[in-house]
């Protein structure tokens, strides 16, 4: 499964493989790190950290979006990922804007970001989809059905993989009539948001239906969320490992994730999941390059004589 089958982003290199988004929370109260990054120049410096491990692209963000978060103000948001995000473009860096603001995402392009990631797939700000229309940069679309404050009451589905197939599907076609090009489009099944466990092992585990029907490059954002927890917890009730303790399950994820033809994974650790989609596509280079064995021909029925069974096949033909 090449990169034609992954897909390709307009605007954006093209890897030969799965591509590794590292993460950079320029925030003080992030479930996955706790404001480890929330100076400017730590930042800047965990995010060139981050390439040096494989990262081929860095998010930045300035906004937690962990359930039950309160939102930040825009000056807030503002002064938090522009110094960031114009130092990492600065040193060369691909980098991308996790945001939900029209305003950010535009003052974010214009420090040097050159992809704008929202959670909301452009639901969150009217003025989000028109404001990266103009700008003409890449757009992650994430499934999404409301805010942090209170989205785990949102986690209600009859059929997760249809239902989200659905609801992203109508994201989409709203940024493409909204005028993004749809050759920047990039999709996400927003594993964490608004459901569950149970939900979110469902989509992972339909992650090559979803990269089909959704028809778009696809980003797996898996890291450290609450469900690799719950798949790590003892059957005796002991409490879930905390989030820095679900690197090893993140990069599990992003094998299955790679090999079902995600265009990205976004993770917060960047080396495991760099080295396992390195794998995935050397295997996938291995299978390739297997000679093609033709199925063997069907055996004469019992009895048959070799001469008797040219002459059916003549007839046959004839």
């Amino acid at each position: 499964m090449g990169a034609r089958t992954r897909g390709r982003v307009d605007g954006l290199p093209e890897w030969d493989r799965c591509a590794v988004m590292g993460v950079v929370n320029v925030t003080p109260d992030s479930f996955s790190d706790g404001g480890r990054w929330f100076d400017t120049e730590a930042a800047i410096k965990h995010g060139l950290d981050l390439v040096a491990q494989g990262a081929d692209l860095v998010d930045v963000g300035g906004e937690s979006t962990r359930p039950g978060a309160a939102r930040v103000s825009e000056d807030e948001e503002l002064r938090r990922v522009l110094p960031v995000v114009r130092g990492l473009a600065g040193e060369g860096v691909v980098v991308s804007v996790d945001t939900m603001r029209a305003s950010v995402a535009a003052r974010a392009v214009a420090a040097g970001a050159v992809l704008v990631n929202d959670v909301s797939g452009g639901q969150a700000d009217p003025q989000m989809v028109p404001a990266v229309a103009e700008a003409g940069v890449p757009f992650v679309v994430m499934h999404w059905r409301g805010q942090s404050i209170d989205m785990n009451n949102r986690a209600v589905y009859t059929d997760v993989v249809g239902e989200v197939l659905t609801e992203l599907t109508d994201s989409v076609h709203r940024a493409i009539a909204g005028g993004i090009d749809p050759a920047r489009i990039v999709v996400d099944p927003g594993l964490g948001f608004a459901k569950r466990a149970e939900h979110d092992l469902a989509l992972v585990a339909a992650l090559a239906r979803l990269r089909a029907e959704l028809d778009h490059p696809m980003l797996v954002a898996a890291s450290r969320k609450r469900f690799l927890g719950r798949v790590l917890a003892d059957d005796e009730g002991a409490p879930p490992p905390p989030a820095r303790e679900r690197d090893a399950a993140t990069a599990a994820v992003t094998t299955l994730a790679a090999r079902e033809g995600a265009w990205a994974v976004r993770v917060h650790e960047v080396r495991a999941s760099a080295d396992a989609v390195r794998v995935v596509r050397a295997v996938q280079s291995a299978a390739e390059a297997l000679p093609r064995t033709e199925a063997p021909a069907p055996e004469a029925p019992a009895g048959t004589q070799p001469s008797e069974t040219k002459n059916t096949e003549t007839e046959a033909a004839t």
